[in-house]
């Protein structure tokens, strides 16, 4: 955590969790806003205008994935979703809408915490743009399209810096297959199996244990995130 006091919009109808999600969020050092409708959650963005908000998508008055593009035209803060819709096309579909993240109830306090820290960080990261990303042993030099590995350079084809170009940008973020696609080859309706293909070279290419990736993460049946390390 930094010095600074950060503010979060919990929107969340039910009480018990409204109540944890309060505590969580406070202990941690955080301003807490709350919401119990998508309305109240509109009305509170533009008032306090909160530095990251975390979303159930089962509001009494409105869809939550129908609130997260609206959510978008007021702020450009990360959004982590919270549901108990465990489907794959759900999270893909909150994720193309413009969340950051999406945790699958009921979860842990350290799952949600390192979901919100990666999202803060990736939110700063794209904000700043830095010319040079570093993770790990993990070096990409963005402007000169060098990637160092350790003392050593990787040499990678134009598809394999693309799809990792696009996982530094959003480092922390989880990327759905379709944007992947959509960058790599400009057509999202190609097969996923090309995607999985050149992670998988990526991945040859960049961790010390390829079946076991440090920084290129499976998120099952969504998308692909880079991982941030110390």
């Amino acid at each position: 955590m930094t010095s600074q006091v950060l503010s979060v919009l919990v929107v969340e109808d039910d009480a018990a969790i409204q109540r944890f999600l309060r505590n969580t969020f406070t202990v941690e050092g955080y301003r807490v806003h709350e919401a119990h409708s998508g309305e109240a959650a509109i009305n509170l963005v533009r008032e306090v205008r909160p530095q990251l908000i975390v979303l159930d998508l089962g509001l009494p008055d409105v869809d939550g994935m129908d609130l997260i593009p609206r959510l978008r035209t007021l702020t450009p803060v990360p959004i982590v979703v919270l549901s108990s819709r465990g489907d794959e096309p759900g999270k893909v579909m909150a994720l193309d809408l413009g969340a950051d993240d999406y945790v699958t109830k009921p979860f842990g306090v350290d799952e949600l915490m390192a979901r919100v820290r990666a999202a803060l960080r990736h939110r700063l990261a794209s904000e700043g743009s830095p010319p040079t990303f570093r993770t790990g042993a993990l070096e990409v030099d963005l402007v000169h399209r060098i990637v160092m590995h350790g003392h050593e350079e990787v040499k990678l084809s134009p598809k394999e810096y693309d799809i990792l170009r696009e996982l530094v940008v959003h480092a922390g973020k989880v990327l759905t297959h379709r944007h992947l696609l959509r960058v790599a080859w400009r057509d999202e309706t190609i097969d996923v199996q090309y995607l999985r293909v050149y992670v998988r070279q990526l991945r040859q290419k960049l961790e010390s244990s390829p079946e076991q990736p440090r920084y290129i993460v499976t998120e099952p049946g969504v998308g692909y995130r880079l991982q941030i390390l110390d």
